[in-house]
């Protein structure tokens, strides 16, 4: 028997883009939307049914948040997971569940986990400290990550030789093979609690040469169809491992022999998967939306060929944000922006999204290099 959807209201901690984004999938579905942020302006505040200001890792203030919402569910990952664990103790429904969450939110936990599971990643060493970093020089080059607290290419560094090991983080992370890969791709995947299980296809990222934020994305990933097969595998296997409900974005290298392993997951939308707000029949945000609400899940097919270009804020501009270039790209063809609802522009801050449809690969990739030069996020 189908559910009254509208009786249940969906708390999210976080305010953010991706909330906001969420929400607007909520509207038509007349879905009640909560959210606590510590941010006064936090893009969600004006499109939200309540708002509530304060901080995400603070029990008590996650706990209260929580107690006034059926359905929890996150758009950070950088939350209290002991007070969401309370909650689920008292009958709330709180998806992606916390024991997952708090697995994420530590990379060493996560490369453990892979391991554990038999799901393909690089070669990785635990270590506790700088010292424990310093010893060992045989395993370099490779990537040192911090265990906690790391995101948007922050808590992350490149040591490729013995003079690079000071730089050497001097707190709980790990060190992982640099892997020469031929290209990065990304699936996303989704669960539902009655375990429908459905993914998007592939897409290529590429990152941005100093911010390590993904500045362009391409769907679909020009790869082989064995590579795609392959990819969707372990995908899916990755969120059935973790019983997760809700959307995950699993994050891949392809090696230039041709192997996949796995770098990172993010248990919520993700940027691998904002141009499927136009490009797939169902974007992300509803997705997910359709996840942790329990509803049916949604035909990821591709409608057409997309590219992805991140709009960040201009370096050696901050204040408040002037857009660029925007009467331009708006005469174009299948160009749809999203911007995020942030007054204020600081250097390398996502401030929106646009989003290129083409049937065409090579126009596709054209045009999107056109855009990234046409619109300027300025102040």
């Amino acid at each position: 028997m189908q559910k009254n959807y509208q009786q249940k209201t969906l708390g999210i901690l976080g305010g953010g883009q991706l909330g906001r984004m969420v929400i607007q999938s909520a509207i038509s579905y007349n879905i009640d939307i909560h959210i606590l942020d510590p941010d006064p302006e936090a893009p969600c505040k004006s499109i939200c049914q309540k708002f509530t200001r304060g901080s995400l890792t603070d029990f008590e203030t996650v706990y209260a948040f929580g107690k006034d919402c059926d359905i929890i569910t996150i758009e950070i990952e950088n939350v209290n997971t002991e007070a969401l664990e309370k909650l689920v103790e008292e009958g709330k429904e709180v998806f992606p569940q916390p024991q997952l969450i708090r697995l994420i939110q530590d990379k060493r936990l996560q490369k453990t986990f892979y391991k554990e599971k038999g799901i393909p990643t690089a070669d990785f060493i635990l270590t506790e400290n700088k010292e424990e970093v310093k010893h060992q020089a045989a395993f370099l080059p490779a990537v040192n990550k911090l265990g906690k607290e790391g995101y948007d290419g922050r808590g992350v560094q490149i040591l490729k030789t013995k003079d690079d090991l000071d730089k050497a983080f001097d707190k709980p992370g790990l060190l992982e093979k640099l892997i020469d890969f031929d290209r990065e791709i990304a699936v996303i995947v989704a669960k539902n609690p009655k375990g429908e299980i459905i993914s998007y296809p592939s897409v290529e990222c590429a990152f941005h040469p100093t911010a390590n934020l993904v500045e362009f994305l391409f769907a679909p990933a020009e790869i082989p169809e064995a590579i795609e097969t392959k990819a969707q595998e372990i995908a899916k296997k990755v969120i059935q491992e973790l019983g997760l409900i809700g959307i995950l974005a699993v994050e891949m290298f392809v090696t230039k022999s041709g192997e996949i392993l796995v770098n990172e997951i993010a248990p919520r939308p993700h940027n691998s998967g904002h141009h499927s707000i136009e490009a797939n029949f169902t974007s992300q945000f509803e997705q997910h939306l359709r996840a942790v609400m329990n509803m049916p899940l949604g035909d990821t097919s591709l409608r057409s060929p997309a590219a992805m270009v991140n709009l960040l804020g201009e370096d050696g501009f901050q204040g408040e944000a002037f857009v660029e270039g925007m009467d331009e790209a708006m005469k174009e063809k299948g160009v749809y922006i999203h911007l995020y609802g942030k007054k204020i522009t600081k250097p390398f801050r996502k401030m929106g999204h646009v989003t290129i449809l083409d049937e065409n690969m090579d126009s596709l990739k054209s045009r999107a290099v056109k855009i990234k030069n046409i619109i300027k996020v300025k102040a």
